[in-house]
């Protein structure tokens, strides 16, 4: 028999390793002793672990490691699991080649122009949001301003009589020939009463995402540096954009939150 640190040792793996694995069934000790709960390995059980850790360096995870182990693996289904492995490590590669080119490319902006954003952009997806909304176009961008409060006030005042929620407010703007269209409303579980509209916003898959603090008629400068970003990145916006209003409560909106999210694709 084998200490848990002989059989460590020789594994090249940690106690914690050993014990976690006792713990999940994957690799139980031939013996544990019943006073002092010292565990003990049969020496055949090293070709079990030497399993475990290849599987494991392969990227498999403890329950598919346990699958394979269990049943038995041939070699048509091993070819099939590495596959889909094979595939998951090259969108891991892929999403390390993206950072690397951001950073690299944020560094030469400060060593060499000694410049940096003056907001932090990430690339998220975007959840489907159900909405109690009213929409409006506007001819020209000006207009906007004008048309997004009284489109949230009269959603406001909608939900309000009928007890509904008003905590995420969420507006999308819509760029076509004509101008612009505008959907502002809150984000709704329930039912939605008839005088207002139920937009669904789909789900998004990648979009280039910026938060704007302060007031309203300095938010273009955030979103040039997030149309910045997205080029820099290598993508092109994909949809209508979006901005989430995290706080927006006092009049001179020296403390709103806002988010922008950009729908993008390479």
């Amino acid at each position: 028999m084998l200490s848990i640190g002989a059989f460590a040792q020789i594994g090249q793996v940690t106690h914690r390793m050993l014990r976690h694995w006792d713990t999940s069934g994957l690799l139980v000790p031939a013996h544990v002793d019943e006073f002092s709960g010292y565990r003990s390995y049969d020496p055949a059980q090293l070709e079990r672990l030497h399993r475990i850790v290849a599987l494991r360096q392969l990227g498999f995870g403890l329950a598919d490691v346990a699958a394979m182990l269990d049943a038995g693996v041939d070699a048509e289904r091993m070819a099939r699991l590495l596959q889909i492995r094979r595939a998951e490590v090259e969108e891991e590669q892929r999403l390390a080649a993206a950072r690397l080119i951001d950073v690299e490319r944020r560094l030469h902006l400060i060593e060499k122009e000694k410049h940096m954003t003056q907001i932090e952009i990430i690339e998220k997806s975007l959840p489907a949001v159900r909405l109690a909304a009213r929409t409006a176009a506007v001819a020209e961008q000006p207009e906007v301003a004008g048309v997004v409060g009284p489109l949230f006030d009269g959603v406001a005042g909608v939900l309000s009589a009928a007890g509904g929620s008003l905590e995420t407010p969420i507006a999308q703007y819509e760029a076509g020939e004509d101008g612009m269209r505008i959907t502002a409303g809150y984000a709704a579980t329930g039912n939605i009463p008839d005088s207002v509209e139920a937009v669904e916003l789909p789900r998004v898959p990648a979009a280039i995402c910026g938060v704007h603090l302060g007031p309203m008629d300095r938010i273009g400068e955030s979103w040039q540096a997030v149309h910045a970003e997205i080029i820099a990145r290598g993508y092109t916006p994909s949809g209508p954009c979006r901005e989430v209003y995290l706080r927006a409560e006092s009049e001179d909106q020296a403390d709103w939150v806002t988010e922008l999210q950009q729908p993008v694709t390479r």
